[in-house]
């Protein structure tokens, strides 16, 4: 199984360097991922140095807390997209959705789906902190608002992708959406059985370690 497409190349930690973006960089461009996924300061850096390649980049938007509200989101998307960004992957506001205040939820997404126009919108329902039915119930939300993607997580809270959520999530929204396994993927046996259980995507950043067929060590 060639698992380079599936990979998101990613390095979100708050302390990260510019040299340790240019390496995530590079190493998308040599193993061909699918994107790489850095913060929104790191968007027009990395749109300038994969402009000659096809891969993506990638940036997250209300992270990791999913609080700010609607206006904020939309906001922040649109100024990533002005940097280059072509895929959006947003935290849900995971309180109104504990809160069974579906329609804050759906509001949330739809922002910013909208403020997205053409590019690819993935939301992060943060599956650690939800029930089974709240994890079901926030696929249905991000499928009705026109979200691209749903995704399992951010990678800061109390735990990433299981095998169990990716099945749940591709049950929940069909063939018709792409689903991310984000957190978890540490070697190609990872990535593979989150494939089969349903994923789409792999956030990870143990990319080159999946690629290699080692072991990598970190959260992410």
């Amino acid at each position: 199984m060639k698992v380079n497409k599936y990979i998101d190349h990613t390095l979100l930690k708050p302390n990260a360097t510019k040299e340790q973006v240019l390496a995530i960089i590079a190493e998308a461009k040599e193993y061909d991922f699918a994107s790489v996924c850095v913060n929104p300061t790191w968007v027009a850096l990395s749109a300038q140095e994969l402009k000659d390649t096809d891969v993506k980049v990638c940036t997250v938007i209300g992270f990791p807390l999913g609080a700010n509200t609607p206006a904020v989101k939309a906001f922040e998307t649109k100024d990533a997209i002005a940097n280059g960004a072509d895929e959006i992957d947003m935290v849900i506001n995971i309180g109104a959705l504990k809160s069974q205040d579906y329609e804050t939820v759906l509001k949330d997404i739809q922002a910013v789906v909208e403020a997205s126009g053409d590019q690819l919108v993935k939301v992060i329902i943060e599956t650690c902190l939800l029930t089974d039915e709240e994890k079901v119930k926030a696929c249905q939300l991000s499928q009705e608002a026109g979200a691209d993607f749903v995704k399992t997580s951010t990678g800061f809270s109390t735990g990433g992708a299981t095998v169990a959520d990716v099945a749940l999530m591709r049950k929940a929204v069909g063939s018709d959406m792409g689903v991310k396994a984000s957190g978890g993927a540490r070697s190609y046996e990872d990535a593979k059985a989150f494939i089969e259980a349903g994923a789409t995507r792999i956030g990870a950043s143990s990319g080159v370690a999946i690629m290699k067929g080692e072991k990598a060590n970190g959260d992410y």
